[in-house]
């Protein structure tokens, strides 16, 4: 019963309010405290460059004279009238770095004081800017004394600013540095945060007195349009949820639920276009050969072993012609080319298995090659009418290589359950790409290899001639004979 009463959605309002209150109280008191501690941090680093720029100013003749008796008592004063300072050096630049005046008097005499981390003394004293002080945030290392009063304790964050004492002509004399105290940057910051969690406690209240009342307001229309949803759900489409309140979203989603039942029956008649559709994805050769039973039936690693003629065709020089393109004109180029060439392949009875790129690889299932030689023909023809229509437009014409083989293949789908692509595979396939690619080697438009030349039922209506009688592939060690086919039939003519 608790697990239920919590599932309710009075329920879930209730916590849901309350947990995101929570966390608003907490971005709150975040950005709060952050802005605060920017803000007092800001200031107090201000305030000790500009004081850390004044007195490096102001030691510059008593350090050139070497008057340092003089700078001890005004930092000995410094110390006694600003509180937040913990500590202040001037170091000799001439004496190596010594301290020469400091406070507290103990770490006078000293090169390398143990109050901070090495690294700081390092940037202070070999770090050089003549326009403004350098500033570190660190911690301390040692308790630190002023008289009989602890001014830090160990491990307390400081801001130390180091600044420059310059002589008359702009030489490093030495180096100023004073750490100032964040100990009451601490405490306004945390009294910054007690703030924003004393207003978050108030608003967590009225959010929950809220929240009470608006989930007891939205539980009962819920639950009704609940039990309207589970009817349509088990089959009753005529069903309509009764609608309380149009203006608010309830009664909105009352409507919603009511267009959904009527959406629903004409979701059905689109599930058949649907199908229909799939088909120009898959061509239904291809889904008759490795699924003859249809397309619900299709699954990952349905495959089927056929002999087929296999043609490539690929754009020569396509890359440098595409560089020169925006990718929208690339766009509408190749929709216009491959609509050209498809029409081509459709009406010599084959089908395009995919687009690769700017290539097409297409598929005749024919026990002869005529279909592929007829398809390669026409494609020349329609590419001849393709770049007319370019010229006239002031574009350049392109030229087109197209290999043909015919063996065997497997037909089948690959991927896995939630996305399973149809591919066909075999060294059949090589073979006719490989035979596209030398194309231009050749100086051929159409390469045609002897297994397609053996298959044809009329070898009479093409122009074939024989290119190399010997040529091996890359990636095959046996030789086949390529033939070139012109692109024109022989009973064309005149």
């Amino acid at each position: 019963m608790k697990i239920l009463a919590f599932r309710s959605i009075r329920t879930q309002i209730m916590t849901s309010t309350t947990l995101l209150i929570l966390g608003l109280i907490a971005a709150i008191v975040t950005v709060w405290a952050k802005s605060d501690s920017t803000l007092y941090r800001q200031e107090k680093l201000n305030d000790a460059k500009i004081t850390a720029r004044v007195l490096s100013s102001t030691y510059s003749n008593e350090l050139s004279e070497e008057n340092w008796s003089q700078i001890r008592i005004n930092l000995h004063l410094l110390m006694q009238e600003n509180q937040d300072v913990v500590y202040v050096f001037v170091s000799d630049h001439r004496l190596y770095h010594q301290i020469v005046a400091g406070s507290p008097q103990e770490f006078v005499s000293q090169y390398i004081p143990d109050i901070v981390p090495l690294n700081v003394t390092k940037q202070a004293i070999y770090s050089s800017s003549n326009i403004e002080a350098r500033a570190s945030e660190t911690f301390l290392l040692r308790d630190v004394y002023f008289g009989e009063k602890l001014r830090g304790k160990r491990g307390e964050r400081v801001i130390e600013v180091a600044s420059d004492v310059l002589g008359l002509s702009e030489q490093k004399l030495g180096t100023l540095r004073i750490g100032i105290s964040l100990r009451r940057v601490d405490i306004a910051v945390r009294n910054a945060v007690n703030k924003a969690l004393m207003v978050g406690f108030i608003g967590l209240n009225i959010g929950l007195v809220c929240a009470y009342i608006l989930a007891h307001q939205l539980s009962d229309p819920v639950r009704r349009l609940q039990m309207s949803v589970a009817q349509i759900a088990n089959g009753d489409l005529q069903h309509r949820a009764a609608i309380y309140h149009r203006a608010d979203e309830i009664g909105a989603l009352a409507i919603s639920v009511n267009e959904m039942s009527r959406a629903l029956q004409i979701s059905f008649s689109k599930l058949q276009k649907t199908l229909e559709s799939f088909e120009r994805f898959v061509p239904d050769k291809f889904v008759s050969v490795i699924s003859p039973q249809g397309i619900e039936k299709i699954e990952v690693g349905m495959a089927a072993t056929r002999k087929m003629t296999i043609l490539f065709c690929d754009i020569r020089n396509y890359t440098s012609m595409s560089e020169a393109m925006t990718p929208m004109e690339i766009f509408l180029f190749l929709n216009d080319y491959l609509a050209c060439m498809g029409k081509a392949i459709d009406e010599s009875g084959g089908f395009i298995d995919k687009y690769i790129g700017d290539a097409i690889m297409a598929l005749f299932d024919d026990p002869a090659t005529d279909g592929a030689l007829k398809a390669a023909i026409l494609m020349q023809k329609y590419l001849d009418k393709f770049n007319y229509a370019r010229s006239q437009q002031g574009i350049p014409k392109i030229a087109v290589g197209i290999g043909i083989h015919r063996g065997e293949v497997v037909m089948g789908t690959i991927g896995f359950t939630c996305r399973i692509d149809s591919t066909v595979v075999g060294d059949s396939v090589n073979i006719a790409s490989r035979l596209e690619s030398i194309t231009k080697y050749y100086e051929c438009g159409i390469l045609v290899s002897d297994s397609v030349i053996l298959s044809l039922s009329q070898p009479e209506l093409f122009s074939l001639r024989l290119v190399d009688e010997s040529v091996k592939l890359r990636g095959k060690d046996e030789a086949i004979a390529i033939y070139q086919l012109e692109d024109k039939m022989i009973n064309d003519t005149p």
